[in-house]
């Protein structure tokens, strides 16, 4: 990563009157400015909002379709979709799950759901009828959005209330489901008519599962502040953490619904303007010709799909020059498949990223390797 050599070097300051027992670290570089008392939407898109951002940028990229969101774009879709939501009855605090795969409606959804004051929790397409109920109960969930093929698993919790919405197949002759909300109806709403609710940084704006190393999985209730908090430790002051710029194509191919891509990958690229390329699931030759086309220049993966590019002798025939930045996380890395790697991207850096879950928010760790 992009780091000057003396922010891995730590001064210890002890303050031995007021606090005797604590032991207080602190870089030598200034302290990060963060607006923790704005709402996570407000954050996100604040330069935007300020007038220092360009909207007409792009934001997102549908690596499967090719199709384009401008900033402008999101930030009017999200409202209208927060609009939507709030007709079909879903209020502040309300929970919504979002049971998608890699999307541009899994990112407008989760922002219309922060932007209402409602809170996400993010759940894997692929689990079982069961593991979703169960996710669902423990977050009293009221809506899901989802897409058609998986909605079938969700027939228990539609009887018991929940309310369905599925976002509309590419597929025509694809019928809605009985009961089920068309997504479509959502992007149709007028935002006007949503004033602007009054959230408090302390209200909870998304709420993970994780199982951690033992157990069943548990939720955890991250704030505003706390999500806000975390982003900026990685992309803002004079020396971020992560070193996103506005000129970056930033791959998206790990699990949104998790808070790895959720957090360091969506939400961190868009407070720091870049564009995010979208793709469902990790594809080998895919991957690497998106890379191509669209010169994408930070890949973050997880040390599987590092295997895999260091086996595959299909790398020597893809541009892979673009890449300045690979960032490795969900587990450890070792140093003989990091060198490997380097290899397959000539121009890159790596990093690797780690998460400490907390009751009320999170820390990411970022080592980085020359």
């Amino acid at each position: 990563m992009v780091l000057q050599q003396q922010t891995l070097f730590l001064t210890k300051k002890i303050d031995q009157e007021e606090h005797p027992h604590d032991f207080i670290f602190r870089s030598k570089l200034p302290d990060i400015s963060i607006p923790n008392h704005l709402p996570l939407t407000d954050y996100v898109f604040q330069k935007f909002s300020d007038g220092d951002g360009d909207s007409t940028t792009t934001c997102l990229i549908d690596g499967a379709t090719g199709l384009i969101f401008t900033y402008a774009d999101v930030q009017i879709n999200l409202r209208r979709i927060a609009a939507g939501i709030h007709r079909l009855g879903i209020r502040h605090r309300d929970t919504v799950m979002l049971l998608l795969p890699n999307s541009p409606e899994f990112a407008l959804s989760f922002f219309a759901i922060a932007y209402l004051g409602a809170v996400s929790t993010t759940a894997n397409p692929f689990y079982t009828q069961s593991e979703i109920a169960k996710q669902a109960k423990a977050s009293a969930t009221k809506m899901i959005i989802t897409k058609r093929c998986y909605a079938d698993k969700l027939t228990n919790l539609q009887n018991d209330g929940v309310l369905i919405v599925c976002v509309d197949d590419r597929d025509e002759d694809a019928s809605l489901l009985d009961g089920c909300v068309s997504f479509t109806e959502l992007t149709q709403a007028d935002e006007t008519e949503l004033p602007k609710p009054k959230i408090s940084p302390e209200d909870t704006v998304v709420m993970p599962f994780s199982s951690g190393t033992t157990g069943l999985p548990k939720g955890v209730m991250v704030t505003h502040k706390g999500l806000v908090t975390s982003i900026a430790q990685k992309v803002d002051g004079e020396n971020p953490n992560v070193n996103f710029t506005g000129d970056d194509v930033i791959l998206c191919f790990l699990p949104m619904f998790h808070i790895y891509a959720l957090d360091a990958l969506m939400l961190s690229a868009m407070r720091a303007g870049a564009a995010i390329l979208i793709v469902p699931r990790f594809e080998l030759n895919l991957v690497m010709e998106l890379i191509q086309r669209y010169k994408v220049t930070v890949v973050p993966v997880a040390p599987p799909v590092v295997l895999t590019f260091v086996k595959s002798p299909e790398t020597e025939r893809y541009d892979l020059s673009s890449v300045r930045m690979m960032i490795s996380g969900a587990a450890t890395l070792k140093k003989e498949l990091e060198d490997a790697v380097g290899l397959k991207f000539p121009n890159a850096i790596f990093g690797q990223v780690s998460y400490n879950y907390c009751p009320r928010t999170f820390t990411t760790i970022l080592f980085s390797s020359s």
